[in-house]
C-alpha cells in the first residue's frame, strides 16, 4: 500500500521542509505543498527538487501560491483570493505521497478551517519536534489535537539532541519517533541522502 505521509511542525522553522526531503529521498516519494506562502522564487517546492536524488519524485503544483510570508489567511487576503477547502485536492499519483503543511496544526487558511481541517483522515501525520523553551507544550499540543481526532501519528525530532525533553515528549504522548535531524553545517543532497538511508527501515513500518 502507497503511504501518505503528512509533515507538520509545533512551530515554524523547526525543519518541515528538511525533514519532507528526507521523507521524499527515503521513500522515492511524490511531494506536494498545498499552501505555499511567500518565497515563491525559492518555495520549498524549489528546496525538495534541489536536495533530492532519486529521479522518480514528482513535485507537484501548490493548490495555492501566495506571494506574501505570513499565516496563509493573511497571505490570501493580500492577494485578494480566499482560500477554499474544497479546492485543496491531492494529487493523483500512483507513487508513496509527502505532504508538507504550512507552519503549525491551527495555523488559519480562512476565517473556519485551519491547516488541521486539510489532513485526511487516511493520512499518517508526522510531527516534527525541536527543543527550545515552550516546545514539550508545543508538542504535547500537537499531538493531543491530532490523538484527539484518531490520526495514526509518530514523531521526528530535529536539532541538537536534548533528552528529557524528547523522553518526557514520548512518555507522554505514547507516540512512536521514526529518528532525529541532527544539526548539520549545511544540508545539502548527500546529507539528505544520509539522513534517507538511516530512515527507511523505519518507514517500512509505518
Amino acid at each position: 500500500m502507497k503511504k501518505k505521509l503528512f509533515v507538520t511542525g509545533i512551530s515554524t522553522e523547526v525543519g518541515k521542509t528538511m525533514a519532507s526531503a528526507i521523507l521524499v529521498e527515503a521513500l522515492e516519494a511524490d511531494y506536494w505543498k498545498p499552501i505555499q506562502a511567500g518565497e515563491l522564487e525559492d518555495s520549498d517546492s524549489h528546496k525538495i527538487a534541489a536536495l533530492i536524488s532519486n529521479t522518480k519524485t514528482t513535485i507537484h503544483k501548490n493548490s495555492y501560491a501566495l506571494k506574501t510570508p505570513m499565516s496563509p489567511h493573511a497571505a490570501a487576503a493580500i492577494d485578494g483570493v480566499v482560500i477554499d477547502r474544497e479546492k485543496i485536492e491531492e494529487p493523483e499519483t500512483e507513487n508513496h505521497l509527502v505532504i508538507e503543511g504550512a507552519g503549525g496544526l491551527l495555523v488559519p487558511i480562512n476565517d473556519e478551517d485551519t491547516i488541521l481541517d486539510i489532513i485526511m483522515p487516511n493520512y499518517k501525520v508526522v510531527v516534527v519536534s525541536r527543543h527550545y523553551l515552550g516546545s514539550i507544550n508545543h508538542t504535547l499540543l500537537t499531538v493531543g489535537w491530532l490523538q484527539e481526532r484518531k490520526y495514526d501519528v509518530v514523531i521526528l525530532f530535529s536539532g541538537k539532541e536534548h533528552k528529557t525533553t524528547e523522553e518526557i515528549i514520548l512518555k507522554k504522548t505514547k507516540v512512536p519517533c521514526i529518528g532525529r535531524i541532527d544539526e548539520e553545517a549545511v544540508f545539502d543532497k548527500a546529507t539528505i541522502k544520509k539522513y534517507a538511508d538511516q530512515f527507511k527501515s523505519a518507514l517500512e513500518l509505518l
